[in-house]
């Protein structure tokens, strides 16, 4: 029997990109009594609701024709003015409004820089593990795609200085704060090293930081583009201090870049919502958003000791975790031969869910790794849940030996 042709004739990069695992799994969530350390979820509590309601209320009443119409691509110059600022508070960092485009999220970000940059085959290089985000999005550009590991201090610089001898690398993507999936965070030597290598060949780094805020532990470092200059394009977002809802995020990237970036964003979307921009505008005009912060810092510093408590007592001793010192995630490693993605689905039958490593390398499988969120769970289901997954891990490792 001849199978069904499609009528549809789909381009070949959608080959190559995957479904998000992460949006697969929220297919599940509705089950009753499950527990979920799998999105990239902020707290709900920390979201500033009275603070964004008086903010709406007061720009529809004071200019709410202009509000509602249409703006620029750069985006609400009073805002990138406010951003401008607080790099310069936060780190020391000099950045000009002219040098930041407001974009829909780091996933648009990604997408901008990958239309004016990627042709297909280009070399990019990902942390491995990388975030799965990155990979999706970068795909759609059908680059080859090289890796080197993380350690406790950082990327794998010997592992970087090879690829990039190697290969004529045009992009690399890092998150170097709290890196999504892992929570590790580049050292400072660690980032000097890594801008030294990337300006020798004339690579542009991405580097994505929407967690930078959420130090809960240990000092600030400067962004990799201090070091870097016009070579790094620096992301933000305002997902993870205010609200993921409104989708509002930055890029900041030097004049020339930024030239091509406007182009491709007025082909995309002629603008990001402008509404939203004004309203983030206001809440941070009219409150204190360092307060703000600090409190969301407090609250995540709480929670992931209680998920690392609660590792520690119900985890099997051969299972590593890594120690966040901010952001919003932990990375599991299990024992050699044991399978994250098999243990998904035993876990899933005791009612907890996490996303498993694969979709987190660009070419392995039934990786023994995972990774957990804790931001978006109470003292109570972070106690259950870990205690689920313990008796899990404890199934598949019994099963793995028994295999063996």
């Amino acid at each position: 029997m001849n199978e069904k042709k499609t009528p549809f004739e789909f381009a070949d990069r959608m080959s190559n990109v995957k479904k998000s695992f992460i949006r697969e799994i929220f297919k599940v969530l509705g089950t009753p009594g499950i527990i979920s350390f799998s999105g990239g979820f902020p707290n709900p509590e920390s979201f500033p609701v009275a603070e964004i309601d008086e903010a709406v209320h007061k720009i529809l009443s004071e200019d709410g024709k202009n509000v509602l119409q249409y703006s620029s691509t750069e985006g609400y110059l009073p805002l990138r003015k406010l951003i401008a600022q607080r790099y310069l508070k936060r780190s020391g960092l000099v950045v000009q409004p002219e040098e930041i485009l407001i974009v829909n999220g780091s996933q648009q970000a990604f997408d901008l820089i990958g239309k004016i940059f990627l042709n297909k085959g280009d070399h990019v290089l990902l942390e491995r593990p990388a975030y799965l985000g990155a990979i999706q999005s970068l795909s759609i550009f059908e680059p080859t795609f090289h890796t080197a590991l993380l350690h406790e201090d950082g990327i794998d610089l010997e592992a970087v200085e090879n690829i990039l001898d190697a290969f004529p690398v045009k992009l690399m993507y890092s998150v170097p704060n709290f890196q999504n999936p892992t929570g590790i965070t580049y050292s400072a030597h660690n980032r000097k090293l890594l801008a030294r290598l990337l300006e020798e060949k004339g690579t542009i780094l991405i580097e994505d930081d929407p967690y930078g805020e959420l130090r809960f532990s240990k000092e600030d470092l400067p962004p990799i583009k201090t070091y870097l200059g016009d070579q790094g394009i620096l992301l933000g977002s305002f997902s993870k201090i205010v609200s993921p809802g409104m989708r509002m995020g930055w890029i900041v990237a030097t004049a020339e870049i930024m030239e091509k970036l406007i182009v491709a964003k007025q082909a995309s979307d002629l603008h990001s919502n402008y509404l939203a921009q004004r309203i983030i505008t206001q809440y941070l005009l009219d409150h204190d958003v360092e307060e703000h912060i600090a409190k969301i810092r407090s609250m995540y510093n709480d929670q992931c000791s209680m998920m690392l408590n609660a590792i520690d007592r119900y985890f099997p001793k051969e299972v590593k975790t890594t120690i966040p010192e901010g952001g919003m995630f932990m990375w599991v490693s299990l024992p050699d031969g044991c399978s994250s993605v098999e243990l998904f689905n035993i876990a899933k039958q005791e009612n907890v869910v996490f996303v498993p490593g694969d979709p987190f390398y660009v070419d392995e499988h039934d990786t023994p790794t995972l990774r957990l969120n804790y931001t978006n769970s109470s003292e109570a289901e972070i106690e259950e849940g870990i205690k689920r997954l313990g008796v899990s891990i404890a199934k598949l490792m019994e099963k793995a030996s028994k295999n063996s």
